[in-house]
């Protein structure tokens, strides 16, 4: 397989297409816009449509729409795209629909700013809609991992019939690496999709796909239907990378995305000064690798757990609650498009490491 240099909202674009998805329904917005413009070139040239909503309200329910067909649907949007979407994502959850959202996240609230974030942790792993339910969330921390997850996704939504989520920043979105693709796409085979879809009910009984069920008994048992569904996923689809983890280590950096990358380049710095620092990086951020990491945490070696992320400390809750107060948690971060440096990290690594008892300042 030949590597190409791509921008990564291009590589996201051309791994759903890869992917064997052709229909893709969107509403201009930055950092992601460069999505869309690929896809209005690209999908005519394989047989596919795309269509531009009049907003991300419409999209989400021309994705409804769409994936009740059993067609692979997708879509891209950033921060306050994706607030615009919740109801859909709810109704397609209820629903049990496959559909693939990617979220370039700004930083925010509000219109926010179109430089790199991760603000969106609690929209996207929290449930950002109404009602009992949950996304599979994916978060890449470099573009070749972005097609990767891109191309894995689609057939994540169909293995659950459930929406999934990749979230990256505006590096992801924006900055160009050396990707490939395979030539021939693979995947392990699931029941077919004309089981449940839409096909047309010539010879057979129709067809209702809703989330409305008026009936108390069947609204219950959708919820917990759903509630087993999202269980599975914690059993089956958690997914992290440890980097450096030695039983030298003192200090246990939690950090994803492309802040992961940053803090990679850290850690490899104090290596070559005799400074051995782990990292944990959660691929998937729901399910979150709650276990793996309480493991990594509690070993002896081990004085502080340092959450590292472009946010102001939302996944430091999830691996708060994953620790349990074995060990202290401290946290650094930057949001709103400040993005730390390698230095930055390793300034803080070293006062917690001459200091393992006094809390890190944000600034």
């Amino acid at each position: 397989m030949a590597k190409i240099l791509m921008k990564g909202n291009e590589a996201i674009a051309e791994a759903a297409i890869k992917a064997g998805c052709v229909n893709y329904f969107c509403y201009p917005i930055t950092p992601q816009n460069e999505v869309g413009e690929y896809m209005a070139r690209r999908l005519p040239e394989v047989g596919g449509a795309f269509l531009q909503g009049e907003s991300e309200v419409a999209v989400g329910n021309m994705l409804f729409g769409a994936a009740s067909t059993g067609q692979r649907v997708f879509t891209t949007s950033s921060s306050p795209g994706i607030s615009l979407m919740q109801e859909s994502i709810s109704y397609m959850a209820g629903a049990h629909l496959p559909v693939v959202i990617v979220n370039i996240m700004r930083g925010g609230p509000g219109l926010g700013g179109i430089l790199p974030a991760q603000s969106d942790y609690f929209q996207a792993t929290k449930g950002g809609g109404h009602g009992d339910y949950r996304l599979l969330v994916l978060a890449p921390s470099t573009i070749q991992e972005a097609v990767d997850l891109m191309m894995l996704s689609f057939h994540l939504a169909e293995k659950y019939r459930n929406p999934v989520m990749i979230i990256g920043d505006g590096m992801i979105g924006q900055m160009m690496e050396p990707v490939e693709f395979p030539e021939h796409h693979e995947e392990p085979e699931l029941p077919s999709n004309d089981l449940w879809a839409i096909t047309g009910a010539k010879g057979r009984e129709p067809r209702v796909i809703k989330s409305l069920f008026l009936d108390p008994k069947l609204l219950d048992d959708n919820s917990w239907n759903l509630y087993d569904k999202y269980a599975r996923m914690e059993r089956e689809e958690i997914r992290f990378e440890s980097y450096r983890i030695k039983p030298k280590n003192k200090i246990l950096i939690v950090s994803y995305g492309t802040m992961a990358r940053i803090c990679q380049t850290a850690i490899d710095e104090l290596e070559k000064d005799g400074v051995s620092v782990g990292l944990f990086r959660p691929i998937t951020l729901f399910p979150f690798p709650s276990k793996q990491i309480a493991k990594e945490a509690k070993k002896k070696n081990i004085e502080n757990v340092l959450v590292i992320e472009m946010s102001t400390a939302q996944m430091k809750e999830d691996v708060d609650l994953a620790v349990l107060g074995a060990k202290p948690v401290k946290f650094y971060g930057e949001t709103g498009g400040l993005v730390p440096s390698p230095d930055a990290v390793k300034e803080q690594i070293m006062k917690l490491i001459k200091n393992p008892n006094d809390e890190l300042k944000r600034r």
